[in-house]
């Protein structure tokens, strides 16, 4: 057997794996704050018998792209933007600590904060956010949340956590779709961190560049293909060969 199907089958994963990532990356391209995903791959030598020629492809660490999306104004009391490279923080599914960039919050019936998934906003204690029902809820630069009952003055009721990674503090995506630490360990608030109020942040996938992407790639996986079209008529050939002996 052809030992070259095993460095094809290695560049054909490789592909794949890039092919859904530029796939998921398109169909975010409208999913306000959405980070693209960055998929790489290094090339690896086989160490073994016989010559060194054989190059397998692995993926290596894979990260997100930083670049902010559009901001579009919405004047929408509820809709903020992070600026800069702050994310806010939410309580996720399995009640860990997640960030996002996605500033369409939503106040439900018993007050509670949430984002467009309905998961709880944190604060800057990272507890879950709590407004009067019924109140008027305006944000401020710093995240600060005021609510106002009817004629009654105006309160702070409670601050956003915002975050900011740094090379010291990185995150990375998880499977639900929210960054975290690479340890899972709450990253401290950033007090200096600012949002805008009355806008949201679009995605910053290049939709032009995933698509000739996803191009490039399935010609690149074409390649692999015929490589192993090669290997099988390579053995076909030396198993004739055999039999004329």
């Amino acid at each position: 057997m052809d030992r070259i199907i095993y460095t094809a089958a290695s560049g054909a994963n490789a592909v794949v794996a890039r092919q859904q990532a530029l796939a998921n990356n398109l169909a975010n391209v409208s999913t306000p704050g959405f980070r693209a995903e960055m998929s790489t791959y290094r090339a690896v030598p086989l160490n073994g018998s016989g010559a060194a020629t054989r190059v397998f492809a692995l993926e290596a660490t894979a990260g997100h792209r930083e670049q902010a999306g559009p901001i579009t104004m919405t004047g929408r009391n509820l809709d903020v933007a992070a600026r800069d490279n702050a994310y806010f923080a939410v309580q996720t599914l399995n009640g860990t600590e997640g960030y996002t960039r996605a500033g369409a919050l939503e106040v439900r019936e018993d007050g509670s904060l949430v984002n467009p998934q309905g998961l709880p906003m944190l604060d800057a204690g990272g507890a879950p956010i709590a407004v009067p029902p019924g109140a008027t809820v305006q944000l401020g630069a710093d995240g600060t949340i005021s609510a106002r009952v009817g004629n009654d003055p105006v309160t702070v009721v409670g601050r956003l956590k915002l975050v900011t990674p740094t090379p010291d503090d990185p995150i990375k995506r998880g499977e639900d779709g929210f960054f975290r630490s690479p340890t899972g360990e709450p990253l401290p608030a950033d007090p200096n961190a600012r949002m805008q109020d009355g806008a949201l942040e679009g995605s910053n996938v290049n939709p032009i560049e995933a698509m000739v992407g996803m191009i490039q790639v399935a010609r690149q996986f074409e390649q692999q293909m015929r490589l192993l079209q090669t290997a099988e008529k390579n053995d076909q050939t030396a198993s004739q060969l055999l039999g004329l002996s």
